[in-house]
Formats: C-alpha cells, sequence, structure tokens
C-alpha cells in the first residue's frame, strides 16, 4: 500500500484487543488417591460450575483483566466407605482454573461495555479454559472433562437479573 491510500483513511480503534491470556491459578486434587483408582468402574459423576469477573486494572484507562473461573468438582454415588462428602458422594478429584486474560477495549458505548467484558471476552477465553480443563484431569488419570460450550449470554443476563433482586431485596421497605 501506498502512503497517500492510508494517510486519508481514518484510523479506527478496534473494540476489543487481547494484550494477554493466562493462567491466574491451577489446581488439581484427588482426596481419596490412590485408592479410588481401584473403585473407579465407571467415569465419576463430575459437575461444572463457571463464573466470569472482570475489573479495571488502572483508573481512567480501558484495560480490564476479565477471568472466566471453572470448577470441575467429580465424585461417586457413596459406597458407606466413610468418606463421603456432605452431598453423601464419595468425591474423586477437583480440578479448579481461574483463565485469565488481559483486554483493551477501544472506543464502545458505555451500555456495551459490561457485555463485551462479560460474554465477548470469556467467548474468546473459553477454548483455552476447555483444553486446560480437559489435559489436567486426563493428566490426572481420568477420562477428560470435556466442557459443553457455554452461552455466555444467558449467563450474563442470569447475573444481572440475581443483581437486580437482590437490590429488591435490600431496599428499605415503605412500610
Amino acid at each position: 500500500m501506498s502512503e497517500s491510500t492510508t494517510a486519508g483513511a481514518p484510523v479506527t480503534t478496534l473494540p476489543l484487543t487481547i494484550n494477554l491470556q493466562y493462567i491466574k491459578d491451577l489446581s488439581f486434587e484427588v482426596p481419596g488417591g490412590p485408592q479410588i483408582f481401584t473403585q473407579l468402574r465407571s467415569p465419576p459423576q463430575v459437575a461444572i460450575t463457571m463464573d466470569v469477573q472482570a475489573r479495571r486494572l488502572q483508573e481512567a484507562q480501558p484495560v480490564f483483566e476479565v477471568a472466566l473461573v471453572v470448577r470441575a468438582e467429580a465424585s461417586l454415588p457413596a459406597a458407606g466407605n466413610g468418606q463421603e462428602s456432605a452431598q453423601g458422594k464419595q468425591p474423586v478429584f477437583l480440578a479448579e482454573l481461574t483463565y485469565a486474560g488481559i483486554f483493551t477495549l477501544g472506543t464502545l458505548p458505555e451500555n456495551a461495555v459490561e457485555p463485551v467484558l462479560l460474554v465477548e471476552c470469556p467467548r474468546l477465553l473459553f477454548p483455552f479454559a476447555r483444553n486446560i480443563v480437559a489435559d489436567l484431569t486426563r493428566d490426572g488419570g481420568f477420562p477428560p472433562v470435556m466442557l459443553a460450550p457455554v452461552d455466555f449470554v444467558a449467563l450474563w443476563q442470569s447475573r444481572r437479573v440475581q443483581s437486580s433482586l437482590s437490590a429488591i431485596g435490600s431496599a428499605p421497605s415503605l412500610a
């Protein structure tokens, strides 16, 4: 491209730039090991919880850390051997991952910042977190946990509904 064509073009900033991705925290525990491996006859039941957290890194700067927090807790139905958890199931493993990214937001309308941080950013982080959890559980000696696709829009909307309900519940009564 020649300078004349680029000199006249307006410079636009991208709405979102990924600066960095990293494992912020990673944990894998097998509380009943090595005996649990002799008790496994089929893949354990795995309960997955996921959360998204976002925070501004510097005041007045459009740079944010967005973290995808994944917890995979595997268990077997209670066998009556005294190792049951409070839910009545025997723990097999616990995998916890906080996978984060540093994002710079370009020029966005104020009402678009929250959905970009809590929907688009985790959508970009998710495939990497999914791969880490699968590798971690497989390398831990268990069948790999393959996280199902996540609807981050629904997760964000449910979080907004919960926060508005808790704001209503904590409002002073007029009675």
